[in-house]
């Protein structure tokens, strides 16, 4: 496994760093953020958001945030794994 750092949240308190990377070979975009409050918490986990499918994030998932000034960051990941062509499915990369 290999991580492309991407960039970290240069306005963060305290080296509190969201972080953003790029893993090639799982083709992934991988977030670190801060956890939400419970409140928020309780909201996403009550609400059904997709008509069907079960409420609440399953076990093996993550909840995280990043402020909206780390944009242009995710727009770079994004950018890097089309580069790469990692939004094509498997068979043709």
């Amino acid at each position: 496994m290999t991580l492309e750092f991407l960039g970290k949240d240069p306005d963060s308190p305290n080296g509190g760093s969201p972080t953003v990377w790029l893993e090639e070979e799982a083709a992934e975009i991988v977030v670190q953020g801060w956890l939400p409050d419970l409140e928020m918490y309780a909201k996403i986990n009550e609400t059904e958001w997709v008509p069907g499918h079960p409420a609440g994030v399953p076990d093996h998932e993550a909840v995280v945030r990043i402020p909206v000034r780390m944009i242009p960051i995710l727009r770079k990941a994004c950018d890097a794994a089309e580069r790469a062509g990692l939004h094509r499915p498997v068979e043709e990369r």
